[in-house]
């Protein structure tokens, strides 16, 4: 009984330094594949995953960085997609902001990786911050975006949700840098491989260094949220937004009536705020189905209304396409 204790406990310790070696080599590989862009005289970076015409970027939350997206990213390239996910200013291994950047600043930046990258056209997707960008290149380069994957889509319900959230958290950043420098020393000693996935995220958060936080919150609120509802009416692409509730940040209502004001948009319920991360086949699959729906050759789309009495034509509202679940 005793060895076989001994054997299994022996063989538990190589199985852990296999996967620990695997997952060091892995991290090392993804590290060589970070690029760099500049624009406005700041350096984001970003990384490429897969090749083909089909192209997608994906944006991360706030205060995360790309590697939220990275198993995503690789799953989407899986299936003939070029990726491409990007750190926005302030966030993982691009710049720290020098000064305030908002949604709007934010998309012509992904819009400037775009021609750098010499892509067309792109399905643009993002989480919470990510998602909102998204709408801002939809506004203002619509040619640009073939489709949209916004999930966690921060609206007008939630200035006060995040207010509540984000404003404590700045002015500790600000306000207490020692003690937050001191915070973010202590979780860089967390080594990173060998937590699950949405554990390792959160690390990544809490290693934040003081000054750049505090630049990035203050920056959100320079400019709108996102574009106005008569401007987000008039975003005429394949979307799927992805909403979840009890979520203050985030209000699921936001995310409803969002997709029930764009003319070609999905609305899914994620069961919670991590099933994108922890449990990610459902919604994987869902976003992979859009991203094929996205490419699919394009109808001939019938001409504007006629003006009526020298005023458009009443827009009908719509109702989102069913999800797939």
């Amino acid at each position: 009984m005793q060895q076989t204790v001994v054997r299994s406990a022996f063989r538990l310790r190589l199985m852990r330094r296999s996967v620990y070696s695997w997952m060091a080599n892995t991290e090392g590989t993804q590290l060589m594949d970070v690029q760099h862009f500049q624009f406005e005289g700041h350096r984001f970076a970003y990384k490429s995953f897969g090749e083909g015409k089909r192209a997608v970027v994906l944006i991360h939350g706030l205060l995360f960085d790309q590697e939220m997206h990275g198993p995503l990213a690789q799953t989407l390239a899986a299936h003939g997609n070029r990726v491409v996910t990007v750190d926005m200013l302030g966030h993982g291994k691009s710049d720290a902001p020098l000064d305030h950047w908002d949604m709007q600043r934010y998309a012509y930046a992904v819009n400037a990786l775009l021609e750098k990258l010499d892509i067309d056209e792109a399905v643009v997707g993002g989480t919470s911050l990510g998602a909102n960008i998204a709408l801002e290149l939809s506004a203002y380069f619509p040619e640009r975006v073939r489709g949209l994957i916004l999930d966690m889509p921060a609206l007008e319900r939630a200035i006060i949700g995040g207010s509540a959230v984000f404003t404590p958290l700045m002015l500790a950043a600000k306000y207490m840098t020692p003690v937050a420098e001191a915070g973010s020393k202590v979780f860089k000693l967390v080594p990173k491989w060998g937590l699950p996935f949405a554990v390792g995220l959160l690390v990544d958060v809490l290693k934040r260094e003081p000054k750049p936080t505090a630049d990035v919150l203050q920056g959100i609120y320079f400019g709108r949220l996102a574009p106005p509802r008569m401007e987000r009416m008039e975003i005429d692409v394949p979307t799927l937004v992805i909403g979840h509730k009890f979520d203050p940040v985030h209000p699921f209502q936001d995310a409803v009536e969002l997709a029930e004001d764009m003319p070609d948009a999905t609305f899914v319920e994620a069961k919670s705020v991590l099933e994108l991360r922890i449990m990610p086949a459902r919604l994987t699959k869902m976003i992979v189905d859009h991203v094929d729906y996205c490419w699919r050759p394009r109808a001939v789309k019938p001409k504007a209304p006629k003006r009526i009495g020298g005023k458009p034509a009443a827009k009908r509202s719509r109702k989102p396409r069913a999800s797939a679940s």
